[in-house]
């Protein structure tokens, strides 16, 4: 399960912010998104959100959303493993 949250996870961001396979394919826990990846601006944080929450079929809270949850890649994927796990 963790695999494919991960590989559905790194799609999602080179659908969403137009980045290239291999550069997802490169991004490691600690690599950063939200404030390091130009792609990532606040008005994309909202379609990578959403398309999230679509393939997924989680429903994030806007209470779920801040800075945090948005540094690195590990920490979206951790919320994502998380919010998953809830059902």
């Amino acid at each position: 399960m963790a695999d494919t949250t991960d590989q559905t996870l790194r799609a999602i961001l080179t659908d969403v912010l137009g980045l290239a396979p291999e550069q997802t394919a490169a991004f490691k826990a600690d690599t950063g998104l939200f404030g390091h990846l130009p792609e990532l601006d606040s008005m994309a944080v909202a379609g990578l959100l959403t398309e999230i929450e679509d393939r997924f079929d989680i429903l994030i809270e806007d209470e779920d959303v801040d800075g945090e949850m948005l540094e690195t890649y590990g920490a979206l994927l951790a919320f994502v493993s998380a919010k998953t796990a809830q059902g």
